[in-house]
């Protein structure tokens, strides 16, 4: 199905887990991607390559998304296309503190980190392509897309721990904020999934209580995952 063909998307911190299957899907229903990522060089390589299969236009963008030069020279790789309809800010990070009342696990810093790429790099990436977006509107008439990636953590208080909690509650705000502020040109919208099989759990957490949480999925035992395991 090749219903985004000629469309053009970026996703950041698309070299693993929800941001590779979202990068590659866009490109399997063709649209032209950016592929970015921070460090992993490898695996955005194996990322950008399975993109390129599916005979779409594909750059792969190393950049630090905790600054501004890092936004913008997103921004410029999706300038030679002249417009961008999709941008989709996955990149996240995280501090893991499942014990929420371990208040002095948690400083000052940490809180800034994880507000920097969890809450400012969004708006910063919508900020350095709002051009490109308006310009999708300008050009077709259709409204460019804007999609955070969020969490049930932002809407529960559950997570790895506080201060994750809290900037994906700040992310939802963002989004309502960005949302009104940029219709009708640019739509502005935030998902906020629970547990996806992806690394950031299996990397992060004992195996016992990994395979614990995946029965728990399978069965959908709402209750029971909100209460043995942490969500992020």
């Amino acid at each position: 199905m090749k219903d985004f063909e000629g469309r053009k998307a970026l996703v950041t911190g698309s070299s693993a887990g929800l941001g590779r299957s979202m990068v590659i899907k866009l490109a399997q229903r063709g649209a032209d991607v950016i592929v970015n990522y921070a460090a992993s060089a490898e695996a955005a390589e194996e990322v950008a390559e399975t993109c390129r299969a599916e005979g779409v236009e594909v750059k792969l963008v190393q950049a630090d998304l905790t600054t501004d030069e890092g936004c913008a020279r997103l921004a410029d790789a999706a300038s030679d296309w002249g417009r961008l309809d999709i941008l989709i800010n996955n990149a996240g990070t995280t501090k893991r503190v499942p014990n929420h009342a371990d208040l002095k696990a948690l400083s000052r810093d940490d809180f800034l980190k994880i507000y920097s790429i969890n809450v400012a790099t969004p708006f910063l990436m919508v900020q350095a392509c709002e051009e490109l977006l308006r310009a999708t509107h300008e050009q077709t008439g259709r409204a460019a897309a804007v999609l955070n990636t969020s969490s049930i953590a932002g809407v529960t208080g559950i997570g790895s721990s506080v201060a994750y909690a809290a900037s994906k509650g700040a992310l939802n705000t963002l989004t309502l904020s960005l949302a009104r502020a940029l219709a009708p040109a640019i739509r502005v919208n935030a998902v906020c999934p629970g547990y996806i099989d992806t690394r950031w759990f299996s990397d992060h957490m004992p195996e016992e209580k990994y395979l614990s949480l995946k029965k728990l999925v399978v069965h959908r035992k709402t209750e029971e995952i909100v209460k043995v395991v942490d969500l992020a």
